[in-house]
């Protein structure tokens, strides 16, 4: 991949142009130390564009019908002048690597619309439900103009957290009938949901959609000390889903009313720091050739049973920060 100009390349992206966004995301979601410096050098020219959108996380099991919301929701979005972005996170194979990146086959209605934009991304590994440069990939959509940028994440259960850390509000689907209605009172993924929507109200299902809607804020209430708003919906009839974003809507209105956006911004660009640190330092300490060779020793030795893990890794910490000291010397 050429590197490309940071001045022009961002200046396309500020335009709203879609090749330009969509290399800039491949940008930054390459792994070549190259490319990451460009990729950092955009974002920094970027970035006073950035903080605009609404920032949607969408989480929920497998099968509950996130793609199928996200493109029937995005559609009345679009159709009301809005310009939507959804980052769809899809699960890499931990095999091949590999990854199907089925999304923009499931939001059809999106993918074709000028005033939205899809783009799928694999885990490549990343637990948590997301991809590790989602954030970036973020910003460069608010960059882009546009003004709700939605984030769906992998629906693979109560560990799917990370989310939370990126958006200002986090949306859980769940199905009734499925278990998922008893599942509120369980720690995990609902205690970061702002907003729970009951999905696939419609026909037989409706009666236990609403049943399971009142014993699910009744949970919620009981586990976290306060009113969390549980909505009904379905994707298929369009039941319950002006009312899921205006619940929405209402929510991110009291919170940036309030100050508590904002905060909730600042601490998730904190922790973001840190953990970019962390992602540094172990990518530093694995490309130590001299820490790798003595790696490679260790494991033999663990594996054998002859070195404890928490021994071989304290080792190896101690030898990567002495050839730093020596770096610096």
């Amino acid at each position: 991949m050429k590197l490309p100009d940071v001045a022009s390349l961002a200046d396309g992206v500020r335009a709203g142009k879609r090749a330009a966004l969509a290399r800039a995301i491949t940008l930054v979601e390459s792994d070549h130390p190259d490319h990451a410096r460009r990729a950092q050098e955009v974002l920094t020219a970027l970035l006073p564009d950035t903080g605009g959108a609404f920032r949607l996380g969408i989480s929920g099991v497998p099968g509950v019908g996130k793609s199928t919301l996200i493109d029937v929701l995005g559609t009345r979005l679009t159709g009301e002048g809005r310009r939507v972005a959804v980052l769809a996170v899809d699960p890499s194979s931990r095999v091949s690597g590999g990854s199907i990146l089925g999304d923009k086959t499931r939001m059809q209605s999106l993918a074709r619309d000028p005033n939205a934009f899809v783009r799928p991304s694999p885990t490549s590994g990343t637990l948590g439900g997301v991809a590790r440069k989602t954030r970036e990939a973020m910003l460069l959509c608010e960059a882009a103009g546009f003004d709700v940028v939605m984030v769906e994440t992998v629906g693979v259960g109560q560990s799917e957290t990370q989310v939370s850390d990126m958006v200002d509000l986090t949306l859980v689907l769940l199905l009734a009938g499925a278990g998922d209605e008893l599942q509120g009172i369980k720690r995990g993924i609902l205690e970061a949901a702002d907003v729970v929507g009951i999905q696939k109200a419609d026909g037989d299902n409706l009666e236990p959609s609403n049943r399971a809607r009142s014993e699910l804020a009744s949970a919620l209430r009981l586990m976290r000390g306060e009113d969390v708003p549980v909505v009904a919906c379905s994707a298929l009839t369009g039941h319950g889903l002006a009312e899921l974003w205006d619940t929405l809507r209402a929510e991110r209105g009291e919170r940036t009313a309030s100050g508590a956006r904002d905060a909730r911004r600042r601490a998730q660009s904190e922790r973001w720091m840190w953990r970019l640190v962390e992602e540094e330092l172990l990518g530093r300490l694995r490309r130590d050739q001299s820490v790798g060779a003595r790696a490679t020793e260790l494991l033999a030795a663990v594996r054998g049973g002859t070195t404890s893990p928490t021994a071989a890794a304290r080792e190896l910490v101690s030898k990567f920060t002495r050839n730093l000291a020596q770096e610096s010397s």
